[in-house]
């Protein structure tokens, strides 16, 4: 085994698709980077279980760049049919308000992250495994980043650490949505196409995503709703999903797998500080309406990257920095606002939300320059194209 470095210009932390990409899109600059991994079957194989994934077009425009697209085989998202159950309001989303080939897509996140962990170790990044970090401590010129592996305590010293984990640490703001999400991957028939569907019922959104000719299911409800219907048998799991999602993709016939995860929205007011960075989940931890969470934080690497090619040598400065950090602004605070949004109004049964629901869809599907704004924001963030 090859001796852990000591020392590098970018310290990656965490080997996700966020913190993969970061890596990849600093390669080609004359910086070193190493990516710590928590955990060492990850940074192999990916996750374990299913974990639908959707992915913009702009994420597949930021991975084609990296040299991952052709890699990977996602199933396209050609139509995107928004409603509300037992209410009036509808919108139909097609590629011509987004003015692309396609509105998204939809892979396994173990896919994913096992493809981009792949081409790292192809292109010789170095990659410490089974990594937890222990503390961060910044010096005028370096930071020392301490952690252990196999029970043993390191040390790297690196110009800039940036953070990429699964999760918001020290989040300064947000709020708990007394929700969670069921996934779930069903069969169907007729077998999925290229159609989604997102479905605001009474408990929360229910989007039915194609995957390989089934539907992975994102069922957001209360606490009380998802801990029942995780213990459900599957027939009566599929009963009560084919009620809230009505008949229009079809009739779900076997459950396939199943899990669920308590929802909170959490984000650190700066996503920088001396000598760090923060990406992705690190930053901000979003509610899964609308499925911006990885693509917003694939364009968290992509602008991070960026920044520090257009001048390597001061890798982790703080003009470096917060240049990324103004670049990204916008798009954070508007990504994170909509999805609140989205996750607060279209959720529950009073009359007037309801109502609310239904004029919004209703005008989106008659005024098209408003549907095609909010479409190509939700594709593209609020930042240009990469």
């Amino acid at each position: 085994m090859n001796p852990a470095p000591e020392r590098c210009d970018i310290a990656v932390v965490g080997g996700g698709p966020v913190g993969a990409a970061l890596a990849l899109a600093l390669a080609p600059a004359p910086v070193s980077i190493v990516l710590l991994e928590r955990s060492a079957a990850a940074a192999r194989e990916g996750s374990a279980g299913s974990r639908p994934i959707a992915l913009s077009y702009s994420s597949r425009l930021i991975l084609e760049r990296l040299g991952a697209w052709s890699e990977l085989a996602p199933t396209p998202i050609r139509r995107i049919q928004v409603s509300q159950s037992g209410r009036f309001g509808r919108t139909v989303i097609d590629p011509h308000d987004t003015g692309t080939p396609e509105l998204g897509y939809v892979i396994e996140y173990r896919e994913l992250a096992q493809s981009l962990m792949e081409i790292v170790h192809r292109r010789a990044i170095p990659v410490v495994t089974s990594a937890q970090l222990q503390s961060v401590r910044v010096n005028p010129d370096r930071a020392e980043l301490s952690y252990l592996r196999e029970g043993e305590a390191r040390v790297l010293q690196a110009a800039c650490v940036v953070h990429a984990e699964g999760s918001v640490r020290d989040a300064t703001h947000g709020r708990d949505y007394a929700q969670e999400a069921l996934v779930a991957l069903v069969d169907c028939e007729p077998a999925a196409g290229n159609c989604a569907f997102e479905r605001f019922t009474a408990d929360g959104p229910l989007a039915l995503l194609p995957l390989a000719g089934r539907y992975a299911v994102v069922w957001v409800c209360s606490e009380r709703r998802a801990a029942a219907l995780a213990l459900a048998a599957p027939e009566a799991f599929l009963h009560d999903l084919q009620s809230a999602a009505g008949s229009r993709a079809g009739r779900f016939t076997a459950l396939r797998s199943l899990s669920r995860a308590p929802l909170a929205l959490r984000y650190r007011a700066s996503r920088i500080a001396p000598r760090e960075a923060y990406i992705g989940n690190a930053a901000q931890t979003l509610h899964p309406v609308g499925g911006q969470g990885l693509n917003l934080g694939l364009r968290d690497a992509w602008e991070l990257a960026r920044c520090i090619r257009a001048d390597p040598g001061s890798a982790g400065s703080a003009p470096v920095l917060e240049r990324f950090a103004r670049a990204r602004r916008l798009d954070m605070v508007a990504t994170i606002r909509i999805t609140d949004l989205l996750a607060t109004l279209f959720t529950g049964d009073n009359p007037l939300t309801a109502a609310a629901r239904g004029a919004v869809m209703t005008a989106l599907d008659l005024v098209s320059p408003a549907r095609r704004f909010f479409a190509r924001r939700m594709t593209f963030g609020a930042s240009a194209l990469p």
